[in-house]
């Protein structure tokens, strides 16, 4: 009777719920959809298995905000190859990220998640020891026209991402670069001799 009963409920969860969701979420505001998203790496699989739920809706999304999400790392999700992610086409639009505090995301995060985003303009991660030069690397790539970066107490990043920085962004106009401990100056003249546009530098409680 046990495992008939477990049966019933895998089948019911398999089967019924994704019906339901699918229903009940074409429905529901922007805002809403996407913290659900949140609630569980199950719900999670179960929404994005629908992209007719997320593309009519982020197509024209110029502003991202999962600042301290705690799980985002688990919902950006990682694609096998290059511009091979189910948003791409949703998120051409997409001109400020911000993903301060979010601990999960790694350099794999940054590279799903910047990939559909040509148009980045602001670029705020916050507090994030995860990343790293590799990190720095695939955003550089990615996105080409950034002007506000915000990489304060990324204590893992080293002066080869501001040289990256430097060479990429000439227009940059805003730069932060609190708590970095593995900064020196070395990186900074990077930063100084070609990011010529820059009005804000922000090198507060640097170690060295």
């Amino acid at each position: 009777m046990e495992a008939e009963a477990e049966a019933e409920e895998l089948a019911w969860r398999r089967e019924t719920i994704p019906k339901v969701m699918k229903l009940v979420c074409t429905r529901l505001p922007q805002r809403d959809l996407v913290s659900l998203l949140l609630v569980s790496p199950w719900l999670h699989r179960t929404l994005v298995s629908y992209p007719s739920l997320w593309q009519p809706r982020y197509r024209q999304v110029k502003k991202i905000d999962f600042e301290f999400a705690q799980d985002i790392g688990q919902a950006l999700g990682v694609p096998q190859e290059r511009g091979n992610h189910r948003y791409s086409e949703s998120l051409k639009s997409l001109e400020t990220l911000n993903l301060n505090g979010c601990q999960k995301i790694s350099y794999k995060g940054i590279a799903a998640v910047t990939s559909c985003c040509p148009n980045l303009k602001v670029f705020s991660i916050y507090w994030n020891v995860q990343v790293t030069d590799i990190g720095i690397k695939h955003l550089v790539e990615n996105c080409r026209h950034l002007v506000d970066l915000n990489l304060s107490g990324c204590k893992n990043i080293t002066d080869k991402s501001l040289e990256l920085v430097a060479d990429s962004y000439n227009e940059l106009e805003s730069l932060n670069l609190t708590r970095r401990v593995k900064l020196t100056d070395i990186g900074l003249r990077h930063i100084l001799f070609k990011c010529s546009a820059l009005q804000s530098l922000n090198l507060y409680a640097l170690s060295r």
